[in-house]
């Protein structure tokens, strides 16, 4: 796929109540998650090798699914495929040294047609605290539409 070395799928889904969710997800896959804060848990499956988090909150039209993923290794590899993405077409966006999902990450995104949107991303600190996720922007994961006219058109359903 890319010439990078691809940790494994993330999928993010927005759920109404985190903590029916991940008693669910904790059954479904046999395993504890590895990181639980106030309206998130994240689960870092072994088999298949998935990052599935799932973030508490209201959804209507939208559906439950928040965004979809790729983790790699290296920030240097976010860079890659950002730019692969921008020499086939596509309209990357870099969110560079944020603080989301309880994480520092490097990442970049881009949308589908639909506004569905993929992320590339490097976690670079794990564990963060509620105080520490709550001082960064709030703008956590919100989605941004760009679409093939070049233009950000905004998608009301933030992920964290």
């Amino acid at each position: 796929m890319f010439n990078v070395k691809t940790l494994k799928a993330h999928l993010a889904l927005n759920v109404r109540d985190v903590e029916r969710s991940t008693d669910f997800y904790r059954s479904l896959f046999g395993i504890e998650p590895s990181k639980v804060r106030r309206g998130y848990a994240k689960f870092d499956v072994a088999n298949p090798p998935l990052n599935l988090t799932l973030n508490q909150i209201e959804f209507g039209d939208r559906g439950a699914l928040s965004h979809l993923g790729i983790q790699v290794a290296t920030s240097e590899e976010v860079n890659s495929v950002r730019n692969t993405w921008q020499e086939k077409g596509l309209i990357p966006r870099d969110e560079m040294q944020t603080t989301c999902c309880y994480a520092l990450q490097d990442k970049a995104w881009v949308n589908d047609p639909d506004g569905n949107e993929w992320e590339v991303f490097v976690v670079l600190e794990d564990n963060l605290s509620e105080e520490v996720q709550g001082a960064a922007d709030k703008t956590c994961c919100v989605p941004t539409f760009v679409g093939i006219d070049g233009k950000s058109h905004e998608v009301p359903t933030p992920c964290c």
